[in-house]
């Protein structure tokens, strides 16, 4: 399974906890490590997005996909 693909599968399996609160990601590109994400919905305009974004999402992508040296939101 190419790391793209990880990503996408550890993204579907986030994506139910940010639909709750009326938020969503979407996969950009990954690139040296690097993974970029737009957060959509509810998400996009949070104040705690940094938080959601490191704490939650870049952690379970490192966890199920060891490539991942970060994530990044544009």
């Amino acid at each position: 399974m190419e790391v793209q693909e990880k990503i996408e599968k550890a993204l579907n399996n986030i994506r139910p906890a940010l639909q709750m609160d009326g938020g969503d990601v979407e996969f950009l590109k990954y690139e040296d490590g690097t993974v970029y994400v737009k957060l959509l919905g509810a998400c996009g305009g949070c104040p705690m997005s940094t938080m959601t974004l490191k704490l939650f999402i870049e952690e379970r992508l490192k966890e199920e996909v060891p490539e991942v040296k970060e994530v990044v939101q544009v």
